[in-house]
């Protein structure tokens, strides 16, 4: 059985736990947090990282290829090869200009630390370009964001979203995704029936994570 390892707090492991949920495969979780993991199953040391009968595979979108191509039931890529890059493009676009971007105020919005005012008008005006973008390679009045079916550009999305809005309000007052119709979006992708217990997961595991935070300092 496949191995899900990492902690529940991490937005990326969530985007893989839900590609496995959706597509109904079988899975054990495993917590690992930062400090421990084993650099021969992940070798930078990030999360999250699968263990397969064949060996480990990290990082979060090798694992979705793998996925895809491993379990093809229930596809989270479309069948056509321009849809299929499309979804590609979105998931890359939204983690390297968005919420890689967004990653340098987490210091701050949810551990307790300091981030310069430099760094934050930075990133405001990073977000401010990529958001724009975005919102063009994406449709809001379709079902999902890039076809007509649940893909992982959704996986992505569900997680990504909350996460970096509620990073934004605690720095900068306001929520950077306010101008998209996001919750809509999230009102109608967001009530799977697993995602329920995807969020408590994650909500439990955030605050050992924080608890960990503080207590080591």
């Amino acid at each position: 059985m496949l191995k899900l390892c990492g902690f529940a707090a991490s937005n990326y492991y969530n985007k893989v736990k839900i590609a496995l949920l959706e597509k109904e495969v079988a899975f054990e979780e495993e917590l690992v947090w930062a400090g421990a993991i084993d650099k021969n199953f992940s070798p930078l040391g990030k999360v999250p990282y699968l263990i397969t009968n064949q060996g480990p595979i990290s990082e979060s979108n090798v694992i979705l290829e793998y996925l895809e191509e491993q379990y093809p039931q229930q596809s989270l890529l479309p069948t056509d090869p321009y849809e299929r890059a499309k979804v590609r493009e979105v998931i890359l676009h939204f983690e390297l200009y968005i919420e890689l971007v967004a990653r340098t105020l987490f210091p701050e919005a949810l551990f307790g630390g300091k981030v310069s005012d430099e760094t934050k008008d930075k990133a405001k005006k990073q977000l401010d370009r990529s958001i724009i973008s975005f919102s063009k390679m994406v449709q809001f009045d379709q079902p999902y964001l890039v076809s007509q079916q649940m893909s992982f550009a959704d996986c992505a999305a569900l997680v990504h979203f909350p996460l970096i809005g509620n990073v934004t309000k605690t720095i900068y007052g306001e929520d950077i995704f306010a101008d998209l119709p996001i919750q809509k979006y999230m009102n109608r992708v967001g009530k799977r029936p697993y995602m329920s217990k995807v969020n408590a997961d994650r909500k439990a595991n955030a605050e050992l994570l924080i608890a960990r935070i503080k207590g080591s300092r």
